[in-house]
């Protein structure tokens, strides 16, 4: 689909899931943890114990790696004393981000597993490409004949795509017969609103907080957090077709959702601008080169069982699974959904969890497989035997609200592409037939009968992975507190106002600064040193980025 668009995306799709485009346009395992060793056994820790310049992170995905990085580089603007340790029960960096070769081959190009894609306006993510000298490759489909359709359990309610000289106007026919000119123009401007309250949180003076109530007030976000996507969308008068339908599509492969259960921010994050890009070979590698660059010390394979500070006057203490020893910190990060890491952390005789309420996550089934059928089966989709389906399926709940259909039994099937040799060829089968990557997102596990029947039996490799992928995210004007106690901090409290791979990289950013506030009278940018306090008039390479530029 070459047609001028409108790109649905998350917006740094944390865990991500599909770039799709509509006929309209709006505006390696660096490390291990074999020479690491426990400093002192808990019951050993003194009263008067010094506390050591070194900091704990629990995850090294997005929030904790960038976590570790900020930290490194406030130690080079500061020449500040302090060590850092990133844990992580996963034997690889990067959370909930990772690739898979097809058929477990590493000669073939890989593909994401978990968050997919980020957008111009994700500054870190993009920054960091450019300053790692990663190849930054655009999100789209190979194939200008591509369709894309959304089917609501039993037909489609739209098709756009196709190629041909006409099939820009037919498309853009189709949108506004369906759905009139409002809706795209209005949502474009509310889209775009949201993007430039966005993009504050990276000039020079960008908003700070110690909760995260503070900030969604000052980005005047609080009043869309406490709608449904749905009714904020029907009070701006949005045509109830397109909300239900096309950004229904976008919120179901974005985060599992449908607008009339998520959050009005989180569904506006789901409609992005064009430029959704990936990390050639992975967008991992941005994450291992953020603890690469901040030169911490890495546990992988390494599950922490507590986080405890007997006393004001003595460091939190650490202990894993594997050893019944504890290793001294000033500070610990939580860079992790708290109630998935199992940790206990108390201080004093005090146990926090109840200072952070449970928050509940999707549990979304991902399947990766290989077919040489060029598109689905078509009897699937009830069409004609002599019909093509087409290979962007998207889905929406309209069927089930308004006729009482079944409900699709996925939320999106999408084709990558060939499955390619690294030196970009295409990899043919024994029989000498191309093949296609697909991913599947839904909420059950599709069984093999299920797959060969919807590929016409055309199915090679298969790859199945559950993730609690996102969090839950109704309505809600309350949120979990950055600081759980003096020395102890919580990214992913922002979770539930905007989860993305982004977002995270910002959430670490904030509480860096609260963590060198307070810990070492410190932060990221010396005073005087960021550029609306000095001037811009000297040239830069990027644009300011605060964090990256001071």
């Amino acid at each position: 689909m070459k047609s001028p668009v409108l790109l649905l995306a998350t917006t740094t799709a944390f865990f991500p899931a599909y770039a799709f485009q509509l006929p309209f346009k709006l505006p390696f395992n660096l490390f291990s943890s074999d020479s690491q060793t426990p400093l002192i056994a808990l019951p050993e820790v003194p009263e008067t114990q010094t506390i050591p310049n070194r900091v704990a992170i629990i995850g090294a995905g997005a929030a904790g790696s960038s976590a570790a990085f900020w930290v490194a580089k406030a130690k080079e603007r500061y020449g500040l004393d302090v060590e850092i340790d990133v844990y992580d029960k996963n034997t690889y960096i990067g959370g909930r981000d990772t690739t898979v070769y097809p058929y477990d081959d590493p000669t073939l190009e890989p593909h994401e597993l978990g968050a997919s894609i980020f957008i111009k306006a994700n500054k870190n993510m993009w920054r960091a490409v450019d300053e790692f000298g990663l190849e930054r490759v655009g999100f789209s489909g190979e194939d200008e004949d591509d369709v894309m359709g959304i089917w609501d359990g039993h037909e489609f309610v739209l098709t756009t795509g196709g190629g041909g000289f006409y099939s820009d106007w037919l498309d853009k026919i189709k949108i506004l017969w369906r759905y009139g000119y409002k809706a795209p123009t209005k949502t474009q401007a509310l889209v775009k609103s949201m993007i430039d309250k966005f993009v504050t949180l990276y000039e020079p003076s960008p908003p700070r907080w110690s909760n995260i109530t503070s900030v969604a007030n000052d980005l005047e976000w609080l009043e869309i957090t406490a709608q449904t996507t749905a009714e904020y969308l029907d009070s701006q008068g949005i045509d109830r077709r397109f909300s239900r339908e096309l950004v229904e599509a976008a919120t179901r492969v974005n985060y599992g959702h449908d607008v009339d259960k998520i959050h009005a921010l989180e569904g506006m994050c789901s409609l992005a601008p064009t430029g959704a890009s990936s990390v050639k070979g992975g967008n991992w590698q941005i994450f291992e080169h953020f603890i690469a660059q901040s030169g911490a010390r890495v546990f992988l394979n390494t599950t922490v069982k507590s986080v405890t500070k007997l006393s004001s006057k003595v460091p939190w203490i650490i202990q894993t699974a594997s050893s019944s020893e504890g290793r001294l910190y000033r500070a610990v990060i939580i860079a992790a959904p708290y109630h998935q890491t199992g940790l206990k952390v108390t201080t004093g005789s005090s146990d926090l969890a109840a200072t952070v309420p449970e928050q509940p996550y999707v549990h979304l089934h991902v399947t990766l497989l290989s077919t040489s059928a060029r598109t689905p089966n078509a009897s699937y989709f009830n069409l004609p035997p002599h019909a093509e389906a087409p290979t962007t399926v998207l889905t929406t709940h309209d069927g089930v609200r308004l006729r009482g259909r079944p409900e699709p039994e996925f939320n999106s099937l999408t084709y990558h592409g060939h499955v390619l040799t690294k030196e970009g060829e295409k990899r043919l089968t024994e029989t000498g037939e191309e093949e296609w990557v697909v991913k599947i997102f839904s909420k059950a596990r599709l069984d093999d009968e299920w797959l060969r029947g919807v590929f016409g039996g055309k199915v090679g490799w298969v790859l199945r992975k559950e993730w609690d992928a996102y969090p839950v995210l109704p309505p809600t004007t309350e949120f979990p507190p950055v600081k759980l106690a003096e020395g102890l901090y919580y990214v992913n409290a922002f979770e539930p106002l905007i989860s993305t791979m982004e977002t995270e990289t910002i959430a670490a950013r904030n509480v860096v600064e609260l963590l060198l506030k307070e810990e070492y009278g410190a932060g990221l940018c010396k005073p005087g040193t960021t550029e609306d306090e000095v001037g811009a008039s000297s040239p830069r390479e990027h644009d300011f980025v605060y964090g990256w530029d001071c």
